[in-house]
């Protein structure tokens, strides 16, 4: 098999609003103006609002009932059935387009068990390769908070039982597939002690849409310290340190949440521009996890305020990169925070002078993930 345009058929969760999968949705598209034949094949869950270059072809697996999605949620505990039943209908259905067309690669990109499963076994019914994009790991919080935070208290023993099967589930597929990508060092470590190096890993970090997030210097009338994300409870002490530092000098705290004064995707470029500094929010009971807001003020040259450290991953990106600081010591804060006051009073505007930032352009991820299919098939 030579080098060249390939046949690829991409499996996922529901890329759902707000954020469509940007990980996804970039990587396909990249794909299709490189030449190569992408088909995206997914479950059923919501209109897909964003525009595409290639075909999406959706399943149904739930009526929309609450009572069908908890019989099939217990069963699927039992049996994997969720897994299972996707893949069976992708392959019996004489119309699919799977069944009637030839493929060079199955990718598989998910933060769950689902569909690393269904992709397994629909790569092992074609007879080609799989490559897994793992996107976070149930590991990378302790006792998985991040990923099951909705639930209540008294839910602890089903959700203790349910990471449990989740992780089996997810092991065994990550030990036989021809290839891993995920999206940090740490992870990719991680990942290493369940496969125990029989899959090659490979750090392809989630970056920035250049296209978006660029910068550019705009002279502002605040001094403007940004948030953009959701906030949790565990993010609040962090929130109301910097609440403290910048009550004593003329600057707002500008938080934007998904049910709070939301920004509309096309806007949050030009918001971060407009920002002062960028704060992002993690603590030390998080491993590897790389916020995208974070990536998005690298793009834009814009300060980072990481608070507290979580001394490790992120810590270590924001120093390489020279994106700001990440520290839990008030004193810092706010030396931080008054150097970028100072400069935004002379400029009326702050740009960070960052290092190796072209390194983390969706676009140089997207041809890592490119060259990665062409050397899987390899002859």
């Amino acid at each position: 098999m030579t080098k060249g345009p390939r046949h690829i058929l991409v499996i996922s969760d529901p890329p759902a609003a707000p954020g469509f999968l940007p990980r996804l949705r970039f990587l396909c598209d990249y794909l299709v103006r490189q030449g190569h034949e992408v088909t995206l094949l997914t479950e059923e869950y919501q209109p897909l609002t964003f525009e595409h270059s290639y075909p999406v072809h959706t399943i149904r697996m739930y009526s929309g009932g609450k009572v069908d999605w908890f019989i099939k949620t217990v069963w699927t505990l039992i049996s994997d059935w969720h897994n299972r039943a996707f893949a069976r209908k992708a392959l019996s259905n004489h119309q699919s387009p799977i069944t009637n067309h030839p493929y060079d690669l199955v990718l598989c990109t998910a933060f769950s068990d689902f569909p690393l499963g269904a992709a397994q076994r629909i790569a092992q019914a074609l007879h080609v390769p799989l490559l897994c994009d793992i996107r976070d790991l149930d590991e990378q919080v302790d006792d998985s908070r991040y990923q099951y935070r909705h639930q209540s208290p008294w839910l602890m023993p089903f959700r203790r039982l349910y990471r449990a099967v989740h992780i089996r589930r997810r092991n065994k597929v990550l030990r036989v597939a021809n290839a891993i990508t995920t999206v940090s060092p740490w992870h990719a470590d991680f990942i290493k002690t369940i496969t125990s190096n029989h899959s090659p890993i490979t750090v392809v970090y989630n970056g920035f849409d250049d296209r978006q997030f660029y910068p550019e210097d705009i002279r502002t009338d605040e001094f403007k310290i940004t948030y953009i994300g959701s906030l949790f409870e565990w993010q609040k002490p962090a929130l109301e340190k910097v609440k403290q530092v910048i009550g004593q000098m003329n600057g707002i705290l500008d938080i934007h949440t998904p049910r709070h004064n939301p920004i509309p995707h096309d806007a949050l470029g030009d918001t971060i521009r407009r920002s002062s500094i960028m704060l992002v929010f993690t603590n030390e009971h998080t491993h590897g996890m790389l916020t995208t807001k974070f990536y998005e003020a690298l793009g834009c040259e814009k300060p980072v305020l990481c608070v507290p450290s979580d001394k490790g991953s992120l810590a270590e990106l924001i120093a390489y990169t020279n994106a700001g600081i990440a520290t839990d010591d008030i004193g810092q804060i706010k030396q931080f925070i008054t150097a970028q006051y100072n400069i935004w009073q002379q400029n009326g505007f702050t740009r960070q002078q960052t290092q190796h930032r072209e390194q983390f352009t969706r676009a140089h991820q997207c041809e890592q993930i490119e060259a990665l299919i062409q050397k899987l098939l390899m002859p």
